[in-house]
């Protein structure tokens, strides 16, 4: 297995990389066009414009959400593919060191590592190759299209709306190196849970082992529960925050006659479109470094399990991703 998370995904198809970066970039370039449109048709309705413009406008932001939607589907199915091929190459990957262990004996230590690998900690670390490359692409695409097109239409009101965003900078890497911490030790137990299953010593002792990992695996994941929903709750604020300043600046540039209620509509909507692309960014540098734990691990125990099976080096194919 190559030793960081991106020589893996590397491994999985640059092609497939490429191909669904391409599809991304299409995607957030036409991002922007549907704020434009929706723009005009407020304005066409505030300024007495004739009814056929107004439905022409209409049609064509119709047609705009179509091919966006459109688009979006065929990058969902594509990057699903390949995470899936990834989580298949993982599972086969972990099970050939098996295969070729020959006769000798595996403890259960070992095998309830691969156990663990193979039914729970494949599918994240292989799912994330689908959206390594094209998802921070995409998102963060959007959010230059988006903020330069609100820059362009209001730079004050634009600035107001970015300030809101800077304090995430701040405590969003703070409180995901403390879930990563949390992660490595939840998996650690998982494995030993795995292990005490597979032995099968049915004592007082070993009963009572595997109850106080089950214990520490729910006090774990309340922990991770407490940082992530907190993590969440700030940034939904800071949205808030967001569209107060468009109401109060926004409404003040109307009342006085410095911008055309066309451009609120355009701000509020641009707000959404910025806060969600924000929250996937911040959704996957979570996974990225939750993921780089997991693949690490992986990797650590692949290797252990054949240096201790005396099979040798792992034999690296590079994968059939095309039927």
């Amino acid at each position: 297995m190559p030793k960081n998370l991106f020589g893996f995904v590397l491994l999985m198809g640059r092609r497939h990389q490429i191909a669904i970066a391409a599809l991304s970039i299409i995607l957030f370039l036409a991002g922007t066009a549907p704020l434009e449109v929706q723009r005009r048709i407020i304005n066409a309705v505030t300024g007495g414009t004739p009814y056929p413009a107004i439905l022409l406008l209409v049609l064509a932001y119709l047609g705009l959400v179509l091919l966006e939607g459109a688009t979006k589907l065929m990058l969902n199915l594509y990057r699903g593919w390949i995470g899936e091929v990834a989580i298949r190459w993982l599972r086969l990957s972990v099970l050939s060191v098996s295969e070729h262990s020959g006769e000798a004996p595996i403890d259960a230590l070992a095998e309830g590592v691969q156990l663990s690998i193979v039914l729970a900690e494949a599918e994240p670390v292989g799912g994330f190759v689908g959206t390594s490359i094209s998802e921070p692409l995409l998102q963060a695409g959007i959010l230059v299209a988006v903020g330069g097109y609100m820059i362009f239409l209001q730079p004050l009101m634009a600035f107001a709306v970015a300030v809101v965003f800077f304090p995430q900078v701040g405590f969003v890497p703070l409180m995901q190196s403390a879930i990563n911490r949390r992660v490595a030790s939840k998996i650690t137990v998982m494995r030993h849970v795995s292990e005490g299953m597979i032995e099968q010593v049915v004592t007082s002792e070993a009963l009572n082992a595997q109850s106080d990992r089950v214990q520490t695996l729910f006090s774990t994941n309340m922990s991770i529960y407490r940082i992530k929903f907190t993590m969440n709750f700030l940034m939904n604020l800071m949205t808030q925050l967001g569209y107060a300043g468009i109401f109060a600046l926004g409404g003040y540039y109307v009342v006085t006659g410095k911008t055309e209620i066309g451009t609120v509509v355009a701000f509020i909507s641009g707000l959404s479109k910025i806060t969600d692309p924000w929250g996937a960014l911040v959704d996957w540098y979570r996974d990225l470094k939750v993921t780089q734990v997991k693949y690490a691990m992986i990797r650590d125990a692949s290797i252990d399990a054949a240096a201790v099976q005396d099979a040798g080096p792992l034999h690296r194919q590079e994968p059939a991703l095309v039927p």
